[in-house]
């Protein structure tokens, strides 16, 4: 063979070995959700999956969350704190776009803030933003935010989903068309099959690996079983079947993504409704749980029993689980104290996830025991935040609070659970006032004490994080320290 022809067969190879390398290289992936987002807006719905689906991908904030639960800058590239507290200058990072290609400056960042604690605000966590007392456009790239009291958190609150920048140009139509600063953009949205995000060619930070991803929703833990066997998705971060977890690790095609989450999973209660206005009978309820029958049937060991609304793995939690122990005698006597001896009925919503399913069906059978009925009732995610957490129209509800450091909560009267303790109010206040770390978490001992021995809600479990992704992609986040799937670091390894 001429060596000039040989030359051209060895081109040709090299040509082919190339192009087929170029052709395997993936730079997607479709992510498995079981519940799917009410809307697309984090600054204005209370739903995790909307975070699930946005936070760092599509919006950002001044900071963020990393996989580790720490504290990074975002928009803002670095920030001064005044001496005594309460005084705090962000800079931002230079030649930030929005998605439509208009920029992103000071005064987008005071809009959101403002926007965020106007009185008719419509965000979620209001109370994120009700410490600041004035918000100011230094230049362009240089905010200043006044804050009425000292507040050594404030980098954490603008770290959350619901703290994220927004344009005034858009902010009226994040709901379904999300427009943001993030590494992807919006693409398509399905309803009740899918969400397509792709790459923001623009993007001021650095580029993610991947260039386009489909967020899938499978309610169905059976279904999404199936999709992940059959190579349909590729992750399934808050996958919904812990009883399959063994299948997939043993199977060298998978691995386990078994973390942490900030998920307190609690039978919330109406302190309002009836009955359950009276202490004794919130007792009786509580005593009536056998948290660890819950997890092992609901969860399949997987869960970390909890005593009252805070997470275990935080260094300021407290176990508290001995002041609602497993006592259905002591239900009974409560009951009949309280005047119920004979029994009562309280609704039971409960919400897709099946931790909640589940989790009801064995409540149900326990609350039965010590003589109290239940009417379980299945909602879509929609009826439960229209009902439930807007209607307040339920007495017992099973869900998981997967917001970070989210006691205060309970210093709100008007929140769902609709407790009112001005004791515990006062608490929360001085809380956020003290930036020094030891009183901070002796304020929040005293708080977890607090809620624990009203009985605000029936503590059942922190939610474990379950996840199944292909055994060749790197960078997804194992805990939760936060409602998202970051795809920002995430990529294949080939």
């Amino acid at each position: 063979m001429p060596i000039s022809s040989l030359w051209r067969l060895v081109l040709c190879a090299i040509a082919l070995a190339l192009s087929g390398g170029a052709a395997t290289a993936r730079d997607s992936i479709v992510v498995g959700m079981q519940l799917e987002p009410p809307n697309l807006d984090p600054t204005a719905g209370a739903a995790a999956a909307i975070d699930e689906v946005v936070y760092a991908n599509v919006f950002e904030g001044l900071t963020r969350y990393r996989a580790d639960g720490s504290i990074a800058p975002a928009l803002a590239k670095s920030w001064e704190v005044s001496e005594d507290g309460t005084v705090y200058t962000f800079h931002l990072h230079d030649g930030v776009r929005f998605h439509d290609g208009t920029a992103m400056n000071a005064e987008d960042v005071k809009f959101s803030l403002d926007r965020a604690r106007a009185p008719d605000s419509k965000n979620a966590q209001k109370q994120l933003f009700a410490g600041i007392e004035s918000v100011e456009v230094i230049d362009p790239l240089t905010v200043r935010v006044t804050l009425s009291s000292p507040d050594g958190n404030f980098p954490v609150k603008m770290a959350w989903g619901d703290a994220v920048i927004v344009a005034p140009e858009t902010a009226d139509q994040n709901a379904t068309n999300p427009v943001g600063t993030g590494p992807f953009r919006f693409s398509r949205w399905v309803q009740g099959d899918r969400i397509e995000l792709v790459e923001n060619p623009a993007y001021w930070g650095p580029k993610p690996k991947l260039k386009s991803a489909t967020f899938k929703f499978i309610s169905d833990p059976t279904a999404a079983f199936a999709a992940m066997m059959a190579g349909d998705i590729d992750a399934f971060p808050g996958y919904p079947a812990p009883e399959t977890l063994a299948q997939f690790a043993a199977d060298p095609r998978f691995q386990l993504l078994i973390g942490s989450t900030e998920g307190e999973t609690i039978l919330s209660t109406n302190n309002k409704a009836g009955p359950l206005a009276d202490v004794r009978v919130r007792e009786a309820i509580a005593h009536a749980i056998n948290r660890q029958e819950i997890i092992e049937g609901a969860m399949f060991g997987y869960g970390t029993p909890i005593g009252t609304h805070f997470a275990p793995h935080n260094p300021a939690y407290v176990d508290l689980t001995a002041i609602s122990d497993y006592d259905p005698e002591r239900s009974k006597r409560l009951l009949a104290e309280a005047g119920y001896g004979e029994g009562l009925t309280l609704s039971l919503k409960l919400p897709p996830p099946s931790y909640a399913r589940r989790g009801g069906e064995i409540v149900a059978s326990q609350l039965r025991a010590v003589g109290i009925e239940t009417r379980i009732e299945n909602l879509e995610w929609a009826q439960w935040l229209e009902q439930v957490f807007r209607g307040k129209d339920y007495d017992l509800t099973i869900v998981s609070h997967t917001e970070p450091m989210d006691i205060g909560i309970y210093a709100r009267p008007d929140y769902y659970f609709q407790y009112d303790n001005p004791a515990f109010q006062k608490l929360m206040a001085e809380y956020g006032r003290t930036t020094d770390p030891t009183k901070q978490a002796a304020m929040l001992g005293a708080a977890q004490a607090i809620i624990a021995k009203d009985f605000v809600n029936g503590y059942l479990f922190q939610l474990a994080r379950t996840g199944v992704a292909d055994a060749r992609l790197r960078g997804l986040w194992k805990d939760a320290p936060t409602q998202a799937n970051d795809l920002t670091g995430v990529w294949w390894e080939e």
